[in-house]
């Protein structure tokens, strides 16, 4: 039955590509709607997000699609074609009995976990079963990941011993979340757990920014031998990190004992933005050597870092003083990353494809690795967290209307 759903599927996306080919999106909309559409052309079946000639669960859809779901949320549009999109997604994927295409419990990837997180939505408002059941088996996970001494989930077991702040933000939401949704007061603690074992062990106290990853073992070679920590911050990863902070908040109890130290760390975290901001608004690949040769101003960071921003000021996590640190960034990055072509189709440039620590062939976290990695254009981890940005934005300005009408 899945063969027969992918191939109607594929007949009807060459329909839609052809048809696709003559819709333009409107300069008159905003930005969080411009960028939607035109990933939505781009990509007719959500499923081919992230460059995907084939089904793949990855971090990526969620990422997007929960961006988009932003965007359905707050314009409350009257027709439904993104909600559509986005269960599309869940249709391609999860079956009735709620185990997930080409998803493996046994991988123990914290990658995997991500986009679940639109199924708490997608649940909600069509109440089908199969979402509950899915959210139940990614949440499975989580009871048989592998965890370091002091209990921080290991990010992949191909990756062992090791917790990297991209993986923070792949499983704490998600888990918090679930934790709120189905009543787990318990829970709260070990999401907190997260945070603070991987803020101990990445916190670099010159710099006083997190590196990208920690080897509790010390074996890697990109680790040091005595603190076991990767050489580098890398932007992207010190942006998943602000993401997942703001985002577990949501659903921690403010009563819950250490969720204050959640809000020191995103404190620390905004006040480093403001400090390694470059004059542009933006930020760099590596943040650590901001501004030195080769490297470059990275759209996907930005992005995390802006909506991090502005939502922490606009849930009460971090002074309005930060408003300015984004406002500054957002302005920029329209200047900086966007194009658009003459069907009014949106393009972020600038971004780097993808970047890690150890794996074959083997990553070593130096600074001539991170600046070296492929860019590429309209990448999913810059593009969802720009539409995110966005909407943060125009609520800041809906908001600022008001006041002034």
């Amino acid at each position: 039955m899945k063969s027969k759903i992918l191939f109607f599927s594929l007949i009807f996306q060459v329909f839609l590509t052809s048809t696709n080919a003559q819709i333009k999106v409107s300069k008159d909309n905003q930005w969080s709607v411009r960028m939607t559409k035109s990933e939505m052309i781009r990509y007719p079946q959500a499923w081919q997000l992230d460059f995907q000639s084939k089904i793949k669960w990855d971090y990526c859809h969620g990422l997007e699609l929960g961006a988009m779901l932003d965007v359905y949320d707050y314009y409350q549009f009257p027709d439904s074609a993104i909600l559509n999109y986005v269960k599309g997604f869940g249709d391609s994927f999860v079956h009735a009995d709620g185990t997930i295409q080409t998803y493996s419990l046994e991988e123990q990837s914290l990658d995997r976990i991500n986009s679940g997180k639109i199924f708490f939505r997608l649940y909600e408002r069509t109440k089908d079963e199969k979402y509950k059941k899915a959210l139940a088996l990614l949440r499975s996970q989580l009871n048989t990941q592998p965890r370091t001494v002091e209990g921080g989930f290991w990010h992949k077991n191909i990756y062992p011993h090791q917790m990297w702040l991209d993986g923070i933000y792949m499983g704490a939401p998600f888990y918090a979340e679930y934790a709120f949704r189905n009543n787990l007061p318990n829970d709260y603690a070990d999401v907190i757990k997260q945070f603070l074992v991987v803020d101990e062990h990445t916190y670099d106290k010159v710099t006083h920014l997190n590196r990208h990853a920690w080897d509790e073992s010390h074996e890697q070679k990109w680790a040091d031998k005595t603190t076991g920590q990767s050489e580098h911050c890398w932007g992207r990863a010190y942006g998943w990190y602000a993401m997942a902070l703001v985002d577990a908040l949501d659903y921690i109890p403010v009563n819950v004992p250490h969720r204050i130290d959640l809000l020191k760390i995103l404190n620390r975290v905004a006040s480093q933005l403001e400090a390694y901001q470059d004059k542009t608004g933006e930020w760099y690949q590596v943040m650590d050597r901001s501004g030195a040769e080769g490297n470059y101003l990275e759209s996907s960071c930005s992005a995390m870092f802006i909506y991090s921003l502005l939502k922490g000021v606009r849930k009460g996590y971090l002074p309005k003083r930060y408003l300015k640190v984004a406002e500054k960034a957002y302005s920029g990055y329209i200047k900086n990353f966007i194009k658009v072509d003459s069907d009014g189709l949106v393009t972020i440039t600038n971004a780097c494809a993808v970047a890690g620590l150890g794996g074959t062939p083997y990553r070593s976290g130096t600074y001539s690795y991170y600046i070296g990695e492929k860019k590429r254009n309209n990448d999913p981890k810059a593009v969802g967290p720009f539409i995110m940005a966005s909407v943060e934005m125009e609520r800041l300005s809906k908001s600022i209307l008001k006041v002034i009408r």
